[in-house]
């Protein structure tokens, strides 16, 4: 449903606890729009200066803004690579796991898991989104609607398979060795070396792609903290890794981690692999 449309259902809907929700969800789909507008009408700023070879001094007089506003705009407005995550706002899922307490089994979310959602939420609080969480359970099949980020592998839940089986980049394969990230255009097989020699060392799956008009992002390591790992990375090398030109973006990442499994260093491994929208 367009914006407009919902702003005039919301205004006529007669129950009062329904339009004050579907009110505040709208605010902030407006808010996230006038921040993606602003990081937009900044690109081309620096298009025009670039490509047509015109002075701030010009493309502001065209513009109809003073020379020290669009000073400002270029200082302030959000940065070119905010758009790897979509318009937001951005809804980050990771998985819940069952394990087993006093005998009885019980939901809970790994150390890792939850120190990768902290870092994705400063990077997107750093970015200006809106963001909304939930958990990924053994059965969640499908991503939720919007722009999103799926930290879960495919052992984890099947929303996992399902979007793996429509990469033609990167996969994931059972081997007697354990899971491996498998490089389509190479065939080259990348293990954990965490999982195959002890070392403190494991690896991670980044895919972006545009679907629907809208960003998936999926994580997923071969353990919990490869997932960490990723956005360990990725919080540090956005503008690496984001293609405005591109429908999918797969890479590897390595990571190192410490004997309490907190992430010290990471390095892209693989990638960055695009196929164009």
């Amino acid at each position: 449903m367009a914006i407009e449309d919902e702003f005039d259902t919301i205004r006529s809907d007669p129950d009062p606890i329904r339009r004050g929700q579907r009110a505040g969800e709208l605010i902030a789909v407006y808010q996230q729009r006038s921040t993606e507008l602003a990081r937009l009408r900044k690109a081309a700023i620096e298009q025009a200066n670039r490509d047509l070879g015109l002075s701030f001094s010009e493309i502001g007089e065209r513009l109809g803004l003073t020379k020290g506003r669009i000073s400002q705009i270029r200082t302030s407005a959000p940065p070119p690579e905010r758009a790897f995550f979509g318009v937001g706002p951005v809804t980050i899922g990771v998985p819940r796991r069952i394990g087993v307490e006093e005998g009885r089994e019980r939901p809970y979310v790994d150390s890792n898991d939850e120190a990768t959602r902290d870092h994705l939420l400063r990077k997107l609080g750093e970015l200006s989104f809106a963001t909304t969480q939930f958990g990924i359970k053994p059965d969640t099949e499908g991503v939720p609607p919007g722009d999103c980020i799926i930290v879960c592998g495919p052992k984890s839940a099947p929303v996992a398979r399902n979007l793996l089986e429509n990469d033609p980049l990167l996969a994931f394969d059972r081997t007697e060795a354990g899971w491996a990230i498998v490089d389509n255009r190479s065939e080259g097989r990348h293990l954990s070396p965490y999982r195959t020699d002890g070392t403190r060392k494991d690896i991670g799956y980044l895919s972006r792609r545009i679907t629907d008009n809208r960003v998936i992002v999926h994580i997923a390591g071969i353990t919990a903290v490869g997932s960490e790992g990723v956005a360990h990375w990725l919080s540090a090398n956005l503008t690496k890794v984001y293609d405005p030109a591109a429908q999918l973006t797969d890479c590897i990442i390595e990571c190192e981690f410490d004997e309490d499994f907190h992430v010290t260093g990471s390095r892209l491994l693989v990638g960055p692999y695009s196929i164009a929208a």
